[in-house]
């Protein structure tokens, strides 16, 4: 019977399991009061503001009733503004508010330093070797 550590998948969700807790105490420290998965949400209005609830769910990997509570938070913290749609009752635009975009912007550093200490000695060619070997996993699952 093979060890949980000799699972490939099992050492990259405990990568990410372990990243996701480093990066999230970072922000701690730095004061900000949102998530990481808050931080991603935000990151998808601000890249797509076109996109539903239910693309930007897909995005980052969450329910769409995952997605729904964040929003409501971002919304009542002030980070988002929910407009509905006249159209579909169902629909609504997602967009930044000032204080969203001040706050991506000084957590920008941080998230940067995290990713750079996160991957402190791996070299270029290892990297690039790393992102061809998960997209070739993607991609597989996805067959």
């Amino acid at each position: 019977m093979e060890e949980l550590d000799q699972i490939v998948f099992y050492s990259l969700e405990k990568a990410i399991k372990l990243y996701r807790q480093f990066a999230q105490r970072r922000l701690n420290q730095h004061g900000f009061d949102i998530t990481i998965d808050q931080w991603l949400i935000l990151t998808a209005v601000r890249d797509q503001p076109d996109w539903t609830q239910q693309q930007i769910a897909k995005t980052v990997f969450k329910d769409v009733a995952s997605v729904t509570r964040m929003i409501d938070l971002l919304v009542k913290k002030q980070y988002l503004t929910r407009i509905g749609n006249s159209d579909d009752r169902r629909r609504f635009t997602l967009t930044l508010t000032d204080t969203a975009r001040q706050l991506l912007d000084a957590m920008q550093p941080v998230i940067v330093n995290n990713r750079q200490c996160a991957l402190q000695n791996l070299d270029e060619q290892q990297l690039t070797h790393l992102q061809n070997m998960l997209h070739l996993l993607i991609k597989n699952c996805q067959s």
